[in-house]
């Protein structure tokens, strides 16, 4: 009886016309391959954050949606609010 607990980034999307990236991670419990149990938590990434400590994948995906003027675009838009 071999108990293991795998983490992993199971979805990644990319939301609404700022580009925010949301990311939900999947923890589950296996026993012999078997999955016992299973748990969600998300969270996300907005244009102009600081996502150094993402994933590789993450990291490419906001380096790739969070250009300089979506950046702009959404600091705009705290203003108005």
């Amino acid at each position: 009886m071999a108990l293991e607990k795998v983490i992993s980034e199971d979805k990644i999307e990319i939301v609404g016309v700022h580009k925010t990236v949301q990311i939900r991670t999947c923890t589950q419990v296996l026993e012999d391959g078997v999955e016992l149990s299973s748990g969600y938590h998300r969270h996300v990434v907005v244009a102009g954050d600081d996502y150094s400590n993402e994933s590789t994948e993450v990291q490419a995906i906001c380096a790739a949606v969070h250009t300089d003027a979506v950046i702009a675009a959404y600091q705009a838009s705290l203003t108005e609010e």
